[in-house]
């Protein structure tokens, strides 16, 4: 299992990326449009870190993380075969690969390919 994106989602966006700049020494980029204009940073083993304002008035600040999958289509399957809910289906990211979120036991789950 690995971490291919920790997406933080803030109504105060710049104190948080404040925050990770100083407490892990993260150097993060403009706001990127095709991960919702989040503020993104590259870790030394490739993991993304993104931080962005809600996307709409119903979208509560949250952590997410998107665990790296090799085929997105079987886990999202998989997933909704054990009951998770599919909040976002697999959906095309731009360059960056195709992710999907599912919830099961209250939590969301993000998923990514490559």
């Amino acid at each position: 299992m690995t971490v291919h994106y920790l997406e933080i989602v803030s109504n105060d966006a710049d104190a948080v990326t404040g925050l990770y700049e100083r407490l892990h020494g993260l150097s993060f980029g403009p706001p990127d449009r095709d991960l919702g204009h989040a503020r993104v940073a590259a870790r030394a083993d490739g993991t993304l870190v993104g931080i962005r304002k809600p996307l709409a008035a119903h979208e509560q600040p949250i952590m997410r993380t998107y665990l790296a999958v090799e085929d997105i289509q079987r886990a999202v399957k998989k997933a909704e075969d054990s009951g998770a809910i599919i909040a976002y289906p697999p959906t095309r990211q731009g360059e960056r690969g195709t992710f999907a979120i599912v919830i099961q036991g209250d939590v969301q789950h993000g998923l990514w390919q490559r």
